[in-house]
């Protein structure tokens, strides 16, 4: 049975993990205008209906890792590989790209042309984008029973809560923050996301270099030779 530090140790990592992933205060222009022209009432309505999506979406491939990495042959090891260098890859190009109003995007100019868009392109890719889908795979190396799963899952939930809220004030954190402030954190951010993909690899290439398999298998060429 998991101890009671560890199980909050859980939530506290998928919080810090997710988080800047998903980044509700840089979210928060592109949401208003994707959102301009909605009443109050709409834009909350989607809102909710996009975070019940993203918990729904980051909860199934929790859970579903386990099924995918079997059916695919993946390791654990080659899991947090994979994922750390698209996590790594996304915040690098969140520190080093510049500055560019959500307006101007064609992607988000169709967004506003659609009646529903609470699941696509809010819920998907704007909250659980392949970043983090990415990582939340990589919690199920991080699970070894039930409990572990029920606290990454209250970790996901925690996310998506406090992505509701910052959204939810939008207009206010754009107007309180200011459009070049936001720009500083998003690269703030980016570097944070940075560090978590690179952490993610090294943890990786340390479980495959102190494999005992592989370490037997090393040592006995070098008794053969």
């Amino acid at each position: 049975m998991p101890s009671a530090h560890h199980f909050w140790e859980l939530i506290l990592g998928t919080v810090i993990a997710l988080l800047p992933l998903i980044n509700p205060l840089a979210s928060a222009p592109t949401f208003l205008a994707i959102t301009d022209g909605d009443t109050p009432e709409r834009r909350n309505q989607q809102l909710r209906m996009a975070c019940l999506y993203t918990v729904g979406i980051l909860v199934s491939f929790l859970i579903g890792g386990t099924f995918i990495m079997g059916f695919f042959g993946l390791s654990i090891p080659g899991l947090r590989i994979a994922g750390g260098l698209l996590v790594a890859g996304i915040g690098s190009h969140m520190l080093m790209s510049p500055p560019k109003p959500a307006t101007d995007d064609p992607v988000h100019a169709a967004a506003r042309a659609k009646r529903d868009i609470s699941f696509s392109p809010l819920a998907m890719p704007m909250m659980s984008g392949p970043g983090s889908i990415a990582a939340t795979i990589s919690f199920t190396s991080l699970a070894r029973g039930w409990i572990d799963y029920v606290a990454i899952i209250l970790g996901i939930i925690i996310v998506t809560v406090i992505t509701y809220v910052t959204l939810r004030i939008s207009d206010r954190v754009v107007r309180v923050v200011g459009f070049n402030s936001m720009n500083a954190l998003s690269q703030v951010m980016g570097f944070l996301i940075l560090c978590i993909g690179i952490q993610f690899v090294v943890n990786g290439v340390t479980e495959i270099v102190t494999d005992p398999v592989l370490l037997g298998s090393i040592r006995d060429a070098f008794q053969q030779s």
